[in-house]
């Protein structure tokens, strides 16, 4: 698709009469960045930069319209059906086991999470990823948007991705999604022990038609599933925890609690930060040490 959306922008570009210099000009990019995008090379155009595009070409929203499908090719072939899916869905029930859903994550958090994967190839292909999840979240304020039912393990609330401040951050976006009419949060408490999706995450989608799909994600695969026996199966698990978790009331309280302590524990220093403090302490004169059995002793000057 990244072709498709190159070979369109010489067309145009020659029909308006412009050198790729001059388009760079009017797009507010350098002429070797045009030549990237025409020849499907490098960092894939921003939406932004599309727009630019469309407007400087005159395309009437041609590059704007290819754009999307550009984008998903920044992730595995596994979930580009899926966000296909996604996309046109009426209902969306999800649980979550060990971060926060796309549609739902800040853009801090949601950069901290795509830069650990393994498909990952570069920095640019981070943002890309960044920016192609958070325009997704643009349909939840659309007025096709989806009813959303979000069932988030315990320990997504505990894991501090990409640091506290981070993860308090996110935790506040969670509550301000949970006070729309259209979005609901459940939180799924550890002393609940095992469960059917133990180990991986869960999505059950409704289409307009009323047809039902389910998805199945760990951290490096993906798996549709489309067999209407199968997916009623999925469907039963997904009721049976959000059965067995919190009410969304008390779901929030526990979302706010954990926030607190993010906030508490914002001066805490980090562990590598301690790490250096305690060095630092032993080289100084008249530091302890910690010997044999975790007891510390005083640094004792010679007798004379």
């Amino acid at each position: 698709m990244a072709g498709l959306f190159g070979s369109r922008v010489p067309r145009l570009r020659m029909a308006a009469g412009l050198t790729q210099a001059e388009l760079g000009k009017k797009t507010h990019v350098v002429s070797t960045r045009i030549t990237q995008i025409e020849r499907a090379s490098g960092a894939k155009p921003t939406k932004a930069l599309s727009r630019a595009l469309d407007a400087a070409l005159g395309a009437d929203e041609l590059l704007v319209d290819l754009w999307p499908y550009v984008h998903r090719e920044a992730f595995p072939d596994w979930s580009q059906a899926f966000m296909e899916r996604s996309a046109r869905a009426v209902s969306i029930r999800q649980y979550a086991s060990h971060v926060v859903p796309g549609l739902l994550q800040t853009p801090d958090y949601a950069r901290a999470v795509l830069s650990v994967g393994l498909s990952l190839t570069s920095d640019e292909q981070l943002e890309e990823r960044v920016a192609a999840r958070l325009n997704r979240q643009e349909r939840l304020t659309s007025p096709e948007r989806p009813e959303l039912w979000i069932i988030l393990d315990e320990a997504v609330l505990r894991r501090p991705v990409g640091g506290r401040a981070v993860m308090q951050e996110q935790l506040v976006r969670l509550l301000e999604a949970a006070a729309e009419p259209h979005i609901t949060v459940q939180v799924l408490p550890f002393e609940q022990g095992e469960h059917d999706v133990m180990g991986g995450s869960m999505t059950v989608l409704t289409s307009p038609d009323d047809s039902e799909v389910a998805y199945t994600e760990g951290a490096h695969y993906g798996q549709l599933i489309e067999e209407p026996d199968d997916v009623e199966r999925f469907a039963l698990s997904y009721d049976r925890l959000r059965a067995a978790s919190l009410p969304p009331l008390m779901s929030l309280d526990m979302i706010r609690s954990v926030m607190e302590g993010y906030h508490r524990g914002a001066s805490v220093p980090s562990r590598s930060e301690r790490r250096r403090l305690a060095q630092e302490q032993l080289q100084q004169p008249g530091g302890w040490r910690l010997r044999g059995g975790g007891r510390r002793h005083s640094r004792r000057r010679p007798r004379p």
